[in-house]
């Protein structure tokens, strides 16, 4: 049985840790926690889902449930995660869930949830929710809630295209040819739609991976490994670049006319090298994040802030410090124009119209980026948060500063380490970054040897 329940959603796999019961118990949570909250606004909560098989059957649990607390409810129907956060926004409700497990495999279903603001509940927020979900609901009224159906698509573009950055004329003067994998889920749906709304024609758009099936087309990730014919076939039609989204739409990789993967830990740079030639302000990223985007900020004199890994601790530091950007290396973009959340499709309208206006391909602005090589490693062990206070423990011998505001990170001159649990699976997280892949596999090792030293010191122990 497999269910995961953290910041960033109480997610498993469907029938083997998330079932109906596990569905209503949370659903009940949370809809009791927004109807405690923001009584300036109608109690309405927005839910949308991906393109998962198992999507329809929990979206209809979860709509009852909400129904059946008073709660009225606008079905998003198929939507991604940015786009039922701008309809939270736009349908001033309460909150709004997304049916979605990110990058998870597409037996594994999730709730996301999301606050009055469309932002994803704070560690806070979440604890109150995962306590109640072990209570007896409240006797509430016989009120059933109203269901009605929205899509927000259009909306949700039309408010990219209306930033006063994007302007579709030259973007049609470059007559780019782009391909689309929307991995059978959602973002095929809303990104050949982006396009064509700001200059591409439907003649050249390459839709691969677009069914809506919700049977993945290769491992959810939008990583290398799982991208090699999506990288051919970009090359082999002549694109000029290739965006490939997970399932749920929030994070965005890119492929160049060579048919070359660009770091997902480079879509935040590009967008920021975008902005910053527009506007001064600072960035915000998590600690797991390359330091490329530390190397572009310089370049434009402005500032970057790190923050603990998980949307919501990036847009808490966003808040704090006025960011008028952030992002994860994982692909996400969070503009505050739109919303606090990460968003594939404005990623991509920023990524276009700065080839535009730059008039370059993807590979010359891929070039002239910083080059890191970045390493990711999972482990499991049976008690990750004891095997990494042991290492913590042990890091006299380490010539680099420590930060242990989210599991460790260790900064040397020559690259970095971060040892972390997962929020979204029951794993230990090992990146690591340095100039060389041989200098990241080197780094990422160790510490994976040494998170495996202490928990077997600790088995033996006892």
């Amino acid at each position: 049985m497999t269910l995961v329940a953290s910041i960033s959603g109480i997610r498993g796999i469907f029938g083997a840790g998330l079932d109906a019961s596990v569905l209503v118990r949370y659903t009940l949570a949370y809809g009791e926690w927004a109807l405690r909250r923001a009584h300036h606004l109608p109690p309405r909560i927005v839910v949308g889902r991906d393109a998962r098989v198992s999507g329809e059957v929990c979206m209809q649990i979860v709509v009852g449930t909400l129904r059946s607390l008073g709660l009225d409810v606008v079905d998003a129907g198929l939507a991604t995660t940015p786009t039922v956060a701008m309809g939270v926004l736009e349908a001033k409700a309460r909150g709004g869930i997304i049916l979605s497990a990110s990058h998870n495999p597409e037996e594994w279903n999730a709730l996301k949830l999301l606050n009055e603001t469309s932002e994803f509940l704070s560690p806070e927020e979440g604890a109150t929710v995962m306590a109640d979900a072990g209570k007896t609901p409240a006797p509430h009224g016989d009120r059933i809630g109203t269901l009605t159906r929205q899509n927000f698509l259009d909306s949700h573009i039309a408010a990219i295209e209306a930033l006063d950055f994007i302007d579709p004329s030259p973007i049609t003067a470059r007559r780019f040819k782009v391909a689309v994998d929307g991995i059978n889920s959602v973002g095929a749906l809303a990104l050949p739609r982006l396009l064509r709304r700001i200059g591409v024609r439907d003649d050249d758009i390459l839709l691969l991976n677009g069914d809506l099936s919700g049977r993945f087309a290769h491992p959810a990730e939008p990583l290398p490994a799982h991208l090699t014919d999506t990288m051919a076939r970009t090359r082999e039609a002549g694109c000029d670049l290739g965006l490939v989204v997970d399932p749920d739409a929030d994070r965005l990789a890119l492929i160049d006319e060579q048919g070359v993967y660009v770091s997902e830990e480079l879509t935040q740079v590009i967008a920021a090298d975008f902005l910053w030639r527009r506007r001064a302000g600072p960035f915000v990223t998590n600690l797991s994040s390359s330091r490329a985007i530390d190397d572009v900020a310089r370049r434009w004199g402005q500032t970057v802030h790190r923050s603990a890994v998980g949307e919501i601790n990036v847009v808490r530091k966003m808040q704090e410090v006025g960011a008028i950007l952030g992002g994860e290396g994982n692909g996400g973009v969070i503009l505050p124009d739109l919303h606090y959340g990460r968003d594939a499709l404005a990623g991509a309208a920023m990524i276009l119209q700065h080839l535009a206006e730059q008039g370059s391909a993807l590979s010359t602005v891929r070039e002239a980026m910083p080059r890191y090589a970045l390493s990711k490693e999972k482990v499991q062990l049976p008690d990750p948060d004891a095997a990494l206070t042991r290492v913590v423990s042990r890091l006299g011998e380490d010539d680099a500063m420590v930060s242990t505001v989210d599991g460790v990170k260790l900064d040397f001159t020559h690259g970095w380490v971060h040892l972390r649990k997962s929020n979204t699976e029951p794993v230990v997280r090992v990146y690591a970054e340095a100039a060389t892949e041989a200098g990241a596999r080197k780094l990422a090792t160790t510490y994976t040897d040494r998170l495996k030293a202490s928990a077997r010191g600790m088995s033996r122990a006892h």
